[in-house]
């Protein structure tokens, strides 16, 4: 089954300093037939902008990616991280028991554009922890580089959760295809350009998702930058 969500169905709130599209049920947007995807619980694409950003929160039990696309995140959480992370890092934060954290755009002159991402974990109540890796451009070229795994492979950042994404820069001929194991869930994000996914057309912000598919297979990509998520059902 496939199932395609155009970018223009998402939810979407206009803060003044903050511009988000929410593929899933997220704060004031409540859509029951799009609350995730497997454990898949969030993604939001924000645009922060100069000079703003998110104050003081916590979160529990929750993994949280984030995928920087341009300008550069700030983040200090309560466990004494202070980072700035520029496009092509990947950060995990495991909320865990409990954590702290902000999230602020200090460019003077550039707006910060990025993917939220929670997961659910296959585990509650652990320590809460933060790891950040740079994935180089080239290595996501013309292949589904892997991002965030359970165990760390291949450089990704670990996850608490039965998940793993890959991310994929594809154009002209460029082409991958991901297997499935049975029982599994995936979910296609586009996050610029256009791209076919398993024959459908895929323009910025849509999304496939797929259950009961034996693959993903990418192609036809035009200056496409894409995620791909494996699933737990």
């Amino acid at each position: 089954m496939q199932t395609l969500r155009k970018s223009q169905e998402r939810g979407y709130a206009d803060h003044g300093w903050l511009k988000s599209y929410h593929s899933f049920s997220f704060a004031g947007y409540h859509d029951p037939a799009h609350m995730g995807w497997g454990n898949l619980r969030v993604i939001n694409e924000d645009r922060i902008e100069k000079d703003t950003g998110f104050g003081k929160h916590g979160h529990r039990d929750m993994e949280i990616i984030s995928y920087v696309l341009s300008g550069e995140l700030a983040h200090q959480d309560s466990l004494g991280n202070v980072k700035g992370i520029p496009p092509g890092d990947v950060q995990r934060m495991s909320a865990g028991r409990g954590v702290t954290h902000s999230e602020f755009n200090h460019a003077p002159d550039q707006t910060t554009h990025f993917l939220q991402i929670w997961i659910e974990p296959n585990v509650v109540g652990i320590p809460p922890s933060y790891e950040q890796k740079t994935i180089p451009e080239m290595e996501k070229r013309g292949t589904l580089r892997l991002v965030a795994s359970p165990d760390g492979a291949q450089g990704s950042v670990t996850i608490h959760a039965d998940a793993a994404l890959y991310a994929g820069l594809f154009d002209g001929a460029e082409q991958a295809q991901r297997t499935l194991r049975s029982g599994r869930k995936a979910y296609v994000h586009l996050v610029r350009g256009a791209l076919d996914v398993n024959g459908q057309r895929l323009a910025a912000g849509d999304a496939l998702m797929l259950e009961s598919e034996a693959t993903v297979t990418l192609a036809n990509g035009a200056d496409a930058e894409v995620l791909v998520f494996d699933l737990a059902p």
